[in-house]
């Protein structure tokens, strides 16, 4: 539709997660009237990204080091391991600020439709860091859909034997939210998971 510089911007953020053609189309000229200091700041940020983040040796979150910070914080329990699917997971979980144990990010969920299985995860690893008994607990907090059960059910099975405590995060129904807009699996959900009024 455009030509030259500008078409090929649109392209390239069409190829971002979430981002659509009208969208792309949108930062592409927010991008194009931006103050050229802005647009330098963007492209370093982009850049130093690529340059300096790289995975954890640890737990495979996001580090500019070996070591992610949590990974060198002495503080953080070492019997308790969250296992989440993405970096991004453990962001959430930590602006909870009730979790302060370790964690283990796999790189992504179960999902033989797109072909990735459990040898595409990082569950050797998680397998490794749990052979030498010093991890208690292991808590599964996958993403509640068909890819993220499947990931927690296959951990389960993997896990269990070993002789480590397999937790699952809870689900169900979101405060604030009406039982009319629930779907059935978590309506469902929170009929099983549901606890004793103190």
């Amino acid at each position: 539709m455009y030509e030259g510089a500008v078409q090929d911007l649109i392209d390239e953020l069409g190829h971002l997660p979430g981002i659509g053609p009208k969208s792309a189309q949108r930062i592409a000229f927010h991008i194009l009237g931006a103050d050229p200091a802005d647009v330098q700041r963007l492209a370093a940020a982009l850049t130093a990204i690529k340059d300096r983040v790289h995975f954890c040796e640890v737990c495979g979150n996001v580090a500019e080091s070996t070591r992610c910070r949590i990974c060198e914080d002495p503080r953080r329990a070492d019997n308790v391991v969250c296992v989440v699917e993405e970096p991004k997971d453990v962001a959430v979980i930590e602006r909870t600020r009730e979790f302060r144990g370790r964690y283990h990010v796999l790189g992504g969920a179960i999902d033989p439709m797109n072909g990735v299985g459990p040898d595409d995860l990082r569950v050797r690893e998680l397998l490794t860091r749990l052979g030498d008994g010093a991890i208690e607990e292991v808590i599964l907090a996958m993403d509640p859909n068909i890819e993220g059960e499947a990931t927690a059910t296959y951990l389960a099975r993997m896990l269990s034997p070993m002789g480590v405590t397999v937790t699952r995060l809870a689900s169900g129904l979101p405060v604030g939210g009406d039982l009319e807009y629930a779907d059935e699996v978590t309506l469902g959900r929170a009929f099983a998971g549901r606890t004793a009024v103190k």
